[in-house]
């Protein structure tokens, strides 16, 4: 059988594929290389089709004046670039532009506009406290920040904040993009830049800012409402210490030469210019933060300020510090009053001197409340099944080591809910709290809008905590006007080239049942009937409230609603020394009627 022989294919030589598999590799990567182009131009028209003109927006450093007006339509103060100059990097002494180099962006001399450096060590930071205390945007990206109208924070608005620093960092050198943030950056108290700042703190230009004064300022774009010094000095000096420990490790000062500046604290800070707003101005432009306008218009905010009622309220004060001071050490003051309704403000006064500013005792000063606490404690008693008629015994308590005492030394046995609050019976607080659970309390408390951090333990009961009257004023409202939560707001409108362009918007969260809020209604016009808010009664209209005392007399407080407005006073000393014998039942609670009263006149 014959065989048939096989025939085996030639194969190309390797040397001859190789070409061949090279150009369809190219081709490839050709093609690749050409969608990624398509789709990276795609994405950067969607990002940019909308982008404000950056040269346009680089051209406009300084910001709109701002004129507030009071509910009445009368001109309560004015601010904004009034006070400020458009500054240069080379004008200003070499030390400005350190301290916010050495707080915001050590690298920013040598980083091309992101700084990965910066991002992985404000990463490793962050995850080390387990919250944020660090950002890692650079000086470039926080001018690019600024160019946009809105403060979304949306993929697309990242994408844009890149692209507008790329272009910063390729068209603008380092001292025009450090000079647009100088300008532009808020340092609290509405001042708009560095020399505004400078002018309103120090009474000086920027062009003369010490490293001391350089380092305050470069210290409070990180937190500008709450650090400045108008609103805090003690905040701000803390805040220049640690500008001035970054620019010794950074390498921009000496230690003897931080030791001097430091020393430069003692002087303190110059009165700010006039400027007519007070202290309800200052806190209403603060909580409302930057708003759009049209080509750079002016800012006319309506808020919520009742010039007469302020007015009254700063004049009684002011008369009952000088009447009482020297017999009973009293020296300092704030009242608020806003609506329960709404939240709406009308009355602030941050302390005895009228209308001057400073530091604004009825916002940023944080006090134990006492027993104007004790509300939120009987609040919990409620949500626990207790009500108004449940009967505890006044007696001698013990809560692990602590053993409260009531004011006046004596015990009264059976009392009902109704009766211990009216009495401000503290065994019976701290039984409650004991019942109900410290948590309890807490939810309570927070719910109706206590937001400052409160001890976790039984003392509690006896308001231990520290609260801002503000803060206070605003959760008594859920009591008096149905059981709805309120938002302390001074701003009601904004206009700007003759059209809206800001309105707050009306809405409510219940915070508690109506029949409870009701109830503690009830509770709290006993103790202004026959309790220890007596002195606070006016003739013929109803009155809630209560009074607070806390340890030695060094603070007193009244917070009580008539009329559908909730006034509060907080007396005391600055320094927390003791008053001689003030309780909230006696100056607190006779200043509270005062004010009241005025509050009905015509």
């Amino acid at each position: 059988m014959a065989r048939t022989a096989r025939v085996v294919p030639k194969r190309r030589p390797a040397a001859r594929r190789a070409p061949r598999r090279r150009l369809r590799l190219l081709r490839l990567g050709v093609l690749c290389a050409l969608w990624l182009a398509i789709v990276a131009g795609v994405v950067i028209a969607w990002l940019a089709w909308d982008l404000p003109h950056p040269a346009q927006a680089l051209e406009r450093t300084r910001r709109p004046g701002v004129t507030l007006l009071d509910a009445e339509g009368g001109v309560l103060g004015r601010s904004g670039d009034l006070y400020g100059e458009t500054v240069r990097v080379t004008d200003l002494p070499r030390h400005v532009a350190d301290a916010v180099i050495a707080i915001e962006d050590r690298r920013f001399r040598s980083h091309h506009g992101i700084d990965p450096i910066g991002l992985a060590r404000a990463a490793i930071t962050n995850l080390r406290a387990g919250r944020i205390v660090q950002g890692g945007s650079t000086i470039t990206q926080q001018v690019a920040k600024n160019l946009f109208l809105t403060p979304d924070r949306s993929l697309r608005r990242k994408g844009q904040e890149l692209l507008l620093t790329l272009w910063l960092e390729h068209a603008y050198n380092k001292d025009e993009i450090l000079g647009v943030w100088l300008n532009r950056v808020y340092l609290g108290a509405g001042a708009w830049g560095v020399d505004a700042a400078a002018r309103l703190y120090f009474g000086v230009p920027a062009r003369r800012l010490s490293v001391w004064q350089a380092a305050v300022l470069a210290g409070l774009p990180r937190a500008p409402s709450r650090t400045n010094p108008r609103a805090d000095p003690e905040a701000a000096v803390a805040r220049g210490k640690v500008v001035l420990a970054a620019m010794v490790e950074a390498g921009l000062l000496s230690p003897e030469a931080a030791r001097r500046a430091e020393a430069e604290a003692a002087r303190g800070f110059a009165p700010a210019p006039p400027r007519g707003a007070g202290w309800f101005a200052e806190w209403a432009q603060d909580r409302l933060g930057a708003l759009p306008t049209d080509q750079g218009a002016d800012l006319l905010l309506r808020t919520t300020l009742d010039p007469r009622l302020q007015a009254h309220a700063e004049a009684r004060l002011a008369t009952l510090l000088a009447a009482e001071e020297t017999r009973l050490n009293v020296s300092q003051g704030a009242v608020v009053a806003l609506e329960a309704e709404t939240g709406a403000v009308r009355v602030m006064v941050g302390g005895r001197e009228a209308r001057a500013g400073g530091f604004n005792r009825a916002v940023a000063a944080r006090r134990q409340p006492g027993s104007a606490f004790k509300p939120f404690v009987w609040l919990a008693a409620l949500e626990a099944g207790m009500t108004p008629e449940t009967v505890f015994e006044d007696r001698p308590v013990a809560i692990g080591g602590w053993r409260p005492a009531n004011i006046d030394g004596r015990f009264r046995g059976p009392v009902t809910l109704t009766e211990a609050l009216a009495q401000s019976i503290n065994t019976v607080a701290a039984q409650i709290v004991a019942e109900v659970g410290i948590g309890r309390v807490l939810s309570a408390a927070r719910r109706v809008g206590i937001v400052s951090d409160q001890p976790r333990d039984a003392t509690i009961a006896l308001g231990t905590g520290d609260v801002g009257l503000l803060e206070l004023v605003a959760a008594y409202a859920p009591f008096v006007n149905g059981g709805r939560a309120v938002v302390p707001h001074g701003v009601v409108r904004a206009e700007a080239g003759g059209r809206t362009v800001w309105q707050r918007e009306t809405s409510s969260v219940r915070a508690l049942p109506e029949a409870r809020a009701a109830a503690m209604a009830a509770m709290l016009r006993e103790a202004v009937v026959r309790g220890t808010g007596r002195a606070a009664a006016l003739p013929g209209r109803t009155v809630v409230g209560k009074t607070g005392t806390t340890q030695e007399f060094r603070d007193a407080w009244f917070v009580g609603a008539v009329d559908g407005l909730v006034i509060g006073v907080w007396l005391g000393n600055d320094d927390a020394s003791p008053m001689r014998g003030v309780t909230g039942g006696t100056l607190p609670a006779r200043l509270f009627r005062e004010i009241a009263a005025g509050a009905a006149g015509p």
